[in-house]
């Protein structure tokens, strides 16, 4: 991924107040492309760049949760994971997920991971809760 993009997509997800509206339409249309076996695919989640006590970031220190991060936002199940796990792990849950686990691609210039499904360690109410 080009420094620019991932740069790019860094400062936009943690500065938006809708992270997950910010990572779907990052990515951009995916209805084509199709996961196989278990495998979901995620968006990375950038944290914000300023913390609740009001200190800001380093970006730094933003973009290094393209490496480091843990969470991100369910946008596709693999062609057997949406039968295996319906109601469990859905598109546009958050989840948490070990980063070693994942395989690093980018859909569209925007950081993602291919996760298998028995990976996934958490499903999450709001991203920020896991780092």
């Amino acid at each position: 991924m080009p420094i620019l993009a991932q740069k790019k997509a860094a400062e936009a997800v943690s500065q938006s107040k809708t992270p997950k509206l910010e990572i779907i339409k990052l990515v951009g249309d995916i209805s084509n492309e199709i996961v196989f076996n278990d495998l979901v695919l995620v968006g990375t989640y950038f944290r914000a760049e300023r913390t609740s006590g009001g200190i800001i970031r380093p970006q730094e220190n933003v973009q290094e949760d393209e490496y480091q991060g843990k969470v991100g936002l369910v946008l596709k199940m693999g062609t057997t994971a949406s039968e295996r796990v319906e109601g469990e792990v859905n598109v546009g849950d958050w989840i948490v997920y070990n980063i070693k686990d994942g395989w690093a691609i980018t859909i569209n210039d925007y950081p993602c991971r291919l996760v298998p499904l028995d990976r996934i360690r958490m499903k999450i109410a709001k991203p920020e809760v896991a780092f």
